[in-house]
């Protein structure tokens, strides 16, 4: 157990945001195929999934994306894999959506009473208890929260694979989503931009990690 201990708070402390890749240096199938795996599997609230996951290989399009995310350029032009999570938008997350229902139904194949009685609370969790429908933005950004998770264990995996990542998010986003969409590859009306994160070898030393004292930001009480 120690040693397994030892293992994620190394990968954890050798992490870091990568800001240039070796392009010669690609990760392996199988490498990528665990991380995707891995947000497969990621958790999200009564586990509805609000997201799509888009690996972005056309480097037509990463041409045209470079000018309105800023903060991609450097993985744009050399990481192994660049990845744009996609979050859902109201129409789908809503209690009432059949996007909604389809989870419960097919997937999680819950029978017709626990259906009921479950949407009837996840109405309650969006009208009351985190004011979810006061507005559009509100709800989707709920729906971008999930997709953190997705990321968090995207970018843990891949440093336990001795993988270097990047989250980003610096962009334009009302300009990304509208590049995505003009390309028939997100419908807008379903779908926004909540993160990128790129993954692949770094071409110079890493940054020396900083943060604050554990003990400034623990509290026990």
């Amino acid at each position: 157990m120690a040693n397994i201990n030892q293992t994620i708070l190394d990968a954890f402390r050798s992490r870091y945001a990568c800001k240039g890749y070796d392009p010669e240096k690609k990760v392996s199938a199988q490498d990528f195929d665990t991380i995707l795996e891995v947000a497969h599997l990621s958790p999200s609230s009564f586990g509805f999934e609000p997201w799509k996951i888009l690996i972005l290989e056309d480097p037509k399009i990463k041409e045209k994306l470079a000018p309105i995310a800023w903060g991609a350029r450097n993985s744009l032009n050399g990481a192994s894999h660049f990845v744009i999570l996609l979050a859902r938008k109201k129409i789908d997350t809503l209690n009432s959506s059949d996007y909604i229902t389809h989870i419960m139904k097919d997937i999680q194949k819950l029978p017709d009473e626990i259906i009921a009685t479950r949407r009837e609370t996840f109405k309650n969790f969006q009208e009351n208890d985190f004011d979810l429908l006061e507005s559009d933005r509100a709800i989707f950004d709920w729906a971008c929260k999930q997709t953190y998770i997705v990321l968090a264990n995207m970018l843990t995996t891949a440093a336990l694979l001795g993988i270097d990542s990047c989250p980003i998010e610096g962009f334009d986003r009302a300009a990304v989503n509208t590049l995505l969409a003009t390309e028939n590859i997100i419908d807008p009306d379903h779908f926004g931009v909540s993160v990128m994160v790129s993954f692949g070898y770094g071409n110079k030393p890493p940054h020396q990690k900083t943060r604050q004292p554990l003990s400034d930001v623990v509290i026990r009480k």
